[in-house]
């Protein structure tokens, strides 16, 4: 099992088009900080809860990752506490983030953090034959529509993947 460090917003892609235990299909420990669970998963209520009942695994940070997260606050002013946060566990346990905010995927990069993001998860379900194609165009599709609002994800990545569904 590989451990992943989770931010929030990939959840959310995943609770909007209603299929949250899509990601869990997958071989991954999604780790996240306590506190986080506890202050950024609130809404709709029960979120937070639904997600843990699903796998997502609470950790607290050691020292290490603490002062990580203290000094990613000065660094990257747009990150919040909880993004600095889960960079610190990602980058200080060298493993993968789980993110699709572009201002944490930029701190990452800087970071030399490996990423993945709400599409790779879709991508790897479908690789992994978790999900039947139908099923991936379907998400893909209903990501699509609620695109630029709470879901901000790449328009041009979402049409490149729905695009091949004709190719073969």
């Amino acid at each position: 099992m590989e451990y992943i460090s989770s931010d929030t917003n990939v959840w959310i892609d995943f609770m909007k088009i209603e299929r949250l235990d899509l990601p869990f299909k997958l071989q991954y420990v999604y780790l996240m900080e306590n506190s986080t669970i506890n202050e950024e998963l609130l809404v709709p209520e029960g979120l937070n809860n639904r997600l843990v009942e699903l796998g997502l695994k609470g950790t607290d940070m050691n020292i290490e990752e603490y002062q990580l997260a203290e000094g990613y606050s000065l660094t990257y002013k747009r990150l919040s506490n909880h993004d600095c946060i889960a960079l610190a566990i990602a980058k200080n346990r060298e493993i993968v983030l789980l993110t699709g905010d572009l201002n944490l995927r930029k701190a990452a990069q800087a970071e030399k953090v490996q990423i993945m993001g709400t599409l790779k998860i879709l991508d790897e379900l479908i690789v992994g034959k978790h999900i039947t194609k139908a099923e991936y165009e379907d998400c893909l599709c209903k990501l699509s529509e609620l695109n630029g609002g709470v879901v901000r994800l790449p328009q041009d990545e979402i049409d490149k993947r729905l695009k091949r569904k004709g190719d073969g």
